[in-house]
């Protein structure tokens, strides 16, 4: 997991930098990584081990880079081949063993995202994929692939190829006062550390998904490694002081992930705690006290766990990830636990002493340095592409919605049953089959991060001119509502009514943030949409009548839509409200392909999910610029709520409809919504 120290390392005078082999990071390595195994496996929480790492790669590598700074023997490029070829063969092992068997294991409806994070971990990108996709609605569903481990090292890399420049610069400008190398770094440092906090603070507040992969909120770990590396020996403890530190750093670092929500807190402050405990052991080194915690982590298994701890991080995760996906459980009890971690450290084992350590040793020059890397980075991408390629084969090209084999929704009008097809969208398409607007006409939205998308209008074949529609209608709220424009559309095609979509995902139109209580930017956007609408003056609104149709809890129609559809009413802007889908509890596309000879046990009754009358029935003050429909029928039977309708895929993860559905859904609400526009 991070870089290898060098044993030896002769002193240099008068620098105070941090020389000579430290067997007790060896033994701070194979805790991190046991905190982190131990917690994925057993806790379900992120533990702050991965903190710890980037704290001594940090330590390392400026120790390595300043001395070779002052013997003169900077090179960059060097640097950087070497930090690769050592890191580069036992990530790709890990990742080609790991996509034959997640081909193997997986349902084909992950295999779209799975090799697309598998390419991305092999570029060391897997960090910003996962980023791109926590900003990305559409794919916050996404479930943990088994290479999302991989963002950390993606971090890391990136790192040790910004660490050299960095320090190349710093050397730049000593070299006619090579004394103030010391100095100049530790400013450097401190500048980084200092301005990588506050940004990681800020952005871990506004964002907190895209910050925990993001680099620069990262890069103030290394920089307090680096700060150690510079003035840890410079620190004079007495014995008893460094014994309570080490032990004070390894107790903080086993409670950290049990009492710190790490996944959901980091990196902004709350990182301090893993990587203060971790500079607490590196503060403490070698105590020679009996019962220094020094003790342990210089112990032969921890120093050999240290040195397989790189493989036991890359081993972990997908073996955890396909356990759980053959033998269909969220958790895992302590004997499988024990099976994936003691596999992980066989498999570890194995790469170190057949990878790692046999390329360490015939390390050679940046010429194979750099053929070591292209290939190996090159073998992991032709079986990502192989797997790609295989996988489209598998899709029928000719199947289309709404032919006599794949009616859709329509099928729900007719109580002939529909001869059996292969499903539509395929299993490798579905989690791409969204209603998308970004090829539309978009402008951005006053002060928000989001747009207001047109539908394009059609050209008139005489003039080459967009023909002006006949009416325009706003659809406005969360992913729920811009899932149904993929039915409105045939409709308001027909009619020559334009579409236009203000929508921001967990945030229904309402005066309250209903997804999460008191969201600050929800609440701000909400409102700045109403006036986006009223400014507007469309002819409709469509937006959500409903929320909370799932099993366990009680559809309702919140007071804070109504709320808006009454400011609405204020200003003769017309709402049609249509009442949302059903939301499940599992992965309706994983589980139909996993249990294909049980697919309607997939779906729900409808009686668990809607109840006979909707709650806008019970309403007392409904505006009188509301019109309701309902779309159960559309989405259910007279008894279930099934996965699959007329040999067509109802739902892309557990709550979303597939565009092919709701595209197929127009012919059922065309009359309905015509007449609850009174168009």
């Amino acid at each position: 997991m991070t870089a290898r120290e060098q044993p030896g390392g002769r002193p240099v005078a008068g620098l105070g930098v941090a020389t000579g082999f430290r067997p007790e990071l060896q033994g701070l390595r194979a805790l991190a990584v046991v905190l982190v195994a131990v917690y994925h496996v057993w806790v379900g929480r992120v533990s702050g081990g991965v903190d710890v790492f980037f704290v001594v790669s940090g330590f390392l590598l400026t120790g390595q880079l300043v001395r070779a700074a002052e013997r003169g023997e900077f090179g960059v490029r060097r640097r950087w081949l070497r930090s690769l070829a050592r890191l580069v063969p036992a990530a790709a092992v890990v990742l080609v063993v790991t996509a034959v068997a997640a081909a193997m294991v997986l349902p084909e409806g992950r295999w779209s995202q799975t090799v697309r994070e598998i390419v991305a971990a092999a570029l060391f990108l897997e960090n910003w994929q996962l980023a791109a996709d926590s900003v990305d609605y559409a794919a916050r569903n996404n479930v943990a692939s088994v290479a999302q481990h991989f963002w950390s090292l993606s971090v890391q890399v990136q790192v040790f190829l910004l660490w050299p420049l960095l320090f190349a610069v710093v050397a730049l400008a000593c070299r006619n006062a090579p004394g103030k190398l010391h100095r100049t770094a530790t400013m450097a440092l401190l500048g980084v550390f200092a301005a990588s906090l506050v940004h990681s603070v800020e952005l871990t507040i506004a964002n907190q998904p895209l910050a925990y992969f993001h680099t620069l909120t990262r890069l103030w770990e290394f920089a307090l490694g680096g700060l150690l590396a510079l003035h840890a020996d410079r620190i004079v403890l007495t014995r008893r002081a460094r014994v309570a530190a080490g032990w004070t750093g390894v107790a903080g670092l086993v409670a950290c992930g049990a009492v710190i929500p790490v996944a959901h807190a980091f990196p902004g402050i709350a990182a301090l705690w893993p990587t203060g405990c971790a500079a607490l052991v590196l503060l403490a080194g070698r105590t020679g006290a009996a019962l220094g915690a020094d003790r342990v982590l210089t112990a032969a298994p921890a120093r050999y766990l240290g040195d397989i701890s790189y493989a036991l991080y890359l081993w972990h995760w997908p073996l955890l990830v396909l356990y759980q996906q053959a033998a269909g459980a969220e958790s895992v009890g302590f004997g499988a636990g024990v099976l994936i971690i003691g596999g992980a450290t066989v498999l570890a084992a194995i790469t170190y002493e057949c990878v790692e350590k046999p390329l360490a040793r015939r390390r050679g020059g940046p010429r194979r340095q750099a053929r070591i890397t292209v290939a190996c980075t090159a073998v992991v991408l032709a079986v990502a592409f192989g797997w790609q390629v295989a996988a489209a084969s598998r899709v029928d090209p000719e199947a289309v919605v709404g032919d006599d084999s794949h009616p859709g929704a329509r099928a729900l009008l007719s109580d002939e049953e529909v001869p059996p097809a292969p499903l539509l969208p395929s299993a490798l398409a579905v989690t791409e089959d969204w209603v998308r607007i970004e090829q539309w006409n978009c402008t951005p939205m006053a002060g928000f991060p989001m747009d207001v998308c047109a539908h394009p209008l059609p050209v008139a074949e005489d003039t080459q001119e967009p023909v002006q529609p006949d009416r325009r209608i706003v659809v406005v709220g969360d992913s729920h509502a811009q899932q149904l424009t993929g039915a409105l559309l045939p409709i308001a095609q027909q009619h020559n009514w334009q579409i236009i979509t203000i929508v921001r995902g967990a945030c229904p139109f309402s005066t309250a943030s209903e997804v999460v209580p008191d969201e600050p930017d929800c609440l701000a956007w909400n409102a700045a949409a109403a006036d986006e609408i009223i400014a507007m003056r469309p002819d409709a609104v469509v937006t959500l009548a409903t929320r909370d149709a799932r099993v366990g809890q009680t559809e309702q129609t919140p007071a804070g839509f109504v709320e808006q559809w009454r400011r609405l009413d204020a200003e003769g802007i017309p709402v049609l409200a249509l009442r949302d889908n059903p939301r499940f509890d599992h992965s309706v596309p994983d589980c139909v392909q996993t249990h294909p000879d049980d697919v309607d046990g997939c779906g729900v009754d409808r009686a668990e999910i809607y109840a006979p009358t909707p709650p806008w029935t019970d309403l007392p003050d409904v505006p009188a610029n509301v019109t309701f429909v309902d779309i159960a029928d559309a989405v259910c039977d007279a008894e279930r709520c099934p996965p699959v309708i007329g040999n067509v895929l109802v739902y892309m993860d557990d709550n979303h409809l597939t565009a092919t559905y709701s595209t197929s859904m127009s012919d059922l609400l065309a009359s309905r919504i015509e007449e609850g526009l009174g168009w």
